[in-house]
Parts: C-alpha cells; structure tokens; sequence
C-alpha cells in the first residue's frame, strides 16, 4: 500500500469517525424510523408514496455509501466488528428486492431503524450488558423453567378435567401459567372461576405468582442490574487508567525536559568557567 493509499484511508477514517457524519448518519436513520412508519398508513401512502419511496432509497443509497467509506477506512477490522457487521446485514436486506418469493424481506426494512443501537454508544452499553448477562441468567432460567414444569403438571393433574381450555394438556397449561405470571386477568379471568369449583385453588395460584412473578424476575432484573454497574465500574476504571497514564506521560516528559535544561545550565557554567 502505497503512501497516497494510506493518507486517503486515514483521510476516509477521520471523515467517517466525525461526528457530524455520525450525526447526519444517525438523523437519517431517525427520518427513516419516521418514514417507514408513515408507509404503513393507506391514506399517506396514497397520498405520498411515490415520494417518500424515493426518499426512502435516497436514504438507503446513502447508507450504502456510508457503510462502503467505512468498509475503505477499516479494510479488514470493519469485518470483525460486530455492530459493523450487524449494520452491513440490515442494510443489506433492505438492498435485496421485495418482489416474488421474497416480497415477506419488504416487512423486514424496518430492521434498519435497530441501527440506532449501533449509532448511539449508550445504547450499544445496554446491549453489551444484557449479552454479558446471559451466562447469569441461565441458572434463573433452568430453575424457572423447573419451577413451570412442576407447577404445570399439579394444574393439568387437579384442574384440567373441569378446566380443559386453560388446563387440558401440559401445553396449555404452561401457556396459563405464562398468563398468570404476567398478571393479565389472572384474578377474575382465571383464579376465581376455578375457585367457584375448587376453593382452596387460592393456595396454588398465589405461591406460584410469588414465586415466578415476584422472585424470579427480580432475580432477571438484578443480575441485569449488576452486569450494566459492572460495566460502568470497568469503563470508569479503564478511563481512570487512561487518565493516569496521561498524566504521567505529561509528568515524564517535564521530567525529561528539565534534565535537559538542567543539563544545557551545567554545560554553560562549564564553559563560562572555562572562558
């Protein structure tokens, strides 16, 4: 790679990291939320579709060369970035034509509007967080899951003769104590009809809404909870790093700098004793 080749990569590079390119990218990826939104209404469409369909591929071409400016600045390490490559494959189905057998992909250019959670780095926090969670959660979820299963099996074996609808079989089941948990109509949709037949159903429903609703997903949300601290506690940590090291550069070069000094002041005193 030649010099010239290198300075227009550098060039590229400092033009693509600046923020009000990062700026325009992330309004046109607003405007397009908005756009996209606008299309599902008949009325507008009717009114306005040719033109917000060559808006839309003005956004689109725009994107297409945003994404190819960072491909020239980043030659390889664009293809080992994650959120690169996320944004390369959103903008990539948008790029594929939504006629014949893949007119579905049409439904799907709503997908670049994710590319604010590439865009905007808090977000990208929020996302790194949640992933780096996952390994936590999969206990809570194992346990949960035990937890239906045992819960599902005592309803379908006790109320599932009267209630077949909600209790019939162990899918059923699941999928109204799903409901339950999420504390829709759970009281006078579910709870108290069976109570009419079995009185004490009371002593089943509420442990299971204490223990699936309340326990088990404030467990989720504190271990979400302490992965984002983590994170937050590992950046201000590698900040700090950074502005220690900063610092003592700064303090190393001064100290380098008056050993000169002090060196040029002896070898002038020398030479005046010598004159």
């Amino acid at each position: 790679m030649n010099a010239t080749s290198i300075s227009l990569q550098q060039r590229t590079r400092k033009l693509v990291e600046h923020p009000r390119f990062t700026g325009t990218i992330l309004t046109l990826i607003i405007l397009t939320a908005i756009i996209l939104g606008m299309e599902t209404s008949p009325t507008i469409v009717a009114q306005w579709g040719p033109t917000l369909g060559l808006i839309n591929n003005l956004f689109l071409a725009v994107f297409v060369v945003e994404l190819v400016l960072r491909i020239y600045a980043w030659r390889t390490r664009f293809f080992v970035d994650p959120w690169s490559l996320f944004d390369l494959i959103v903008v990539g189905i948008s790029l594929v034509p939504a006629s014949g057998p893949l007119a579905i992909l049409r439904a799907l250019r709503v997908l670049r509007v994710l590319r604010l959670v590439s865009a905007v780095p808090a977000m990208r926090k929020v996302v790194a967080a949640l992933l780096g969670a996952l390994p936590g959660l999969g206990s809570i979820v194992v346990l949960l899951l035990l937890i239906y299963y045992v819960a599902a099996v005592i309803a379908t074996n006790i109320f599932g003769d009267n209630f077949p609808d909600w209790f019939g079989t162990l899918g059923r089941s699941f999928y109204t104590l799903f409901q339950i948990m999420t504390l829709e109509s759970w009281s006078m949709g579910i709870s108290r009809p069976v109570m009419d037949t079995f009185p004490w159903a009371w002593a089943f429903f509420i442990p299971f809404i204490l223990i699936a609703t309340f326990t088990m997903l404030n467990l989720f949300i504190a271990i979400i909870v302490n992965t984002m601290q983590t994170f937050h506690e590992a950046e201000q940590a590698e900040q700090q790093w950074e502005k220690d090291r900063l610092e003592q550069a700064d303090k190393d070069y001064l100290h380098d700098q008056l050993e000169r000094i002090q060196k040029q002041l002896d070898q002038l005193s020398r030479n005046l004793e010598k004159s």
